[in-house]
């Protein structure tokens, strides 16, 4: 239940569904206007290419769907449980994202689409970070399934349940997280262009870092 989770996680959610916008609006902008943070769009081009697209077009998008695919392997290979808990090592994670967007610049600076690749991985990675605790599952790179969730809990407030307020802030904080980075995203592309993937890297290594704080100040409190 989203009652169970501690109070660390709505601002954390915020700021990694922050990245994943300002991720997203980059690549809408400059990645051959794809989306990055999310794959149900890669996913429909990928299957219009087969028929309508030369092979190396295919196999670019097979790429891309293939590298989100193993930013979250690398979350699975770190991650021992679903249980979303202070005493995972989150920090190497956000780290090693904020290495892989960091990186993605060169190569996207330089015309290559390796870039994207390494987008992608980022975004897989992130996801995988946030899995599921006692039923209750949280996203942050793309905000589809919060809005129908948020909607099924409108549904039942309807029939007379009762409203979970901090499940439905924490949905609202994803959502605003995500549209904020796309403004934030939009409005840093003009000026920097790729070299924008810098602010989200940098947020990745402050929390990576602030994450350690926080757990070694709480460690010794126990």
């Amino acid at each position: 239940m989203i009652s169970k989770l501690p109070r660390w996680v709505e601002y954390g959610a915020f700021l990694l569904a922050l990245v994943a916008g300002l991720v997203n609006s980059i690549g809408l902008l400059g990645f051959k206007h794809q989306s990055i943070s999310h794959l149900s769009g890669t996913a429909t081009l990928l299957g219009t290419s087969l028929v309508t697209s030369p092979v190396t077009d295919v196999l670019h998008l097979a790429l891309i769907l293939l590298s989100f695919l193993a930013g979250a392997a690398i979350s699975g290979a770190f991650l021992q449980s679903g249980a979303l808990k202070l005493g995972h090592n989150y920090s190497s994670l956000l780290l090693f994202e904020a290495t892989l967007l960091a990186s993605s610049v060169y190569f996207l600076s330089n015309d290559s689409v390796n870039g994207h690749y390494l987008a992608s991985a980022a975004c897989g990675l992130q996801n995988a970070l946030a899995t599921t605790y006692s039923g209750a599952v949280i996203r942050t790179t793309h905000v589809t399934g919060i809005f129908t969730d948020l909607g099924l809990m409108l549904g039942a407030k309807l029939r007379g349940e009762p409203f979970d307020k901090r499940k439905a802030l924490l949905f609202l904080l994803i959502i605003s997280g995500f549209i904020c980075g796309g403004t934030l995203g939009a409005y840093a592309f003009q000026f920097y262009k790729f070299n924008a993937l810098f602010i989200p890297a940098t947020i990745c290594l402050v929390l990576a870092v602030s994450y350690s704080v926080f757990k070694a100040i709480n460690s010794k409190k126990v």
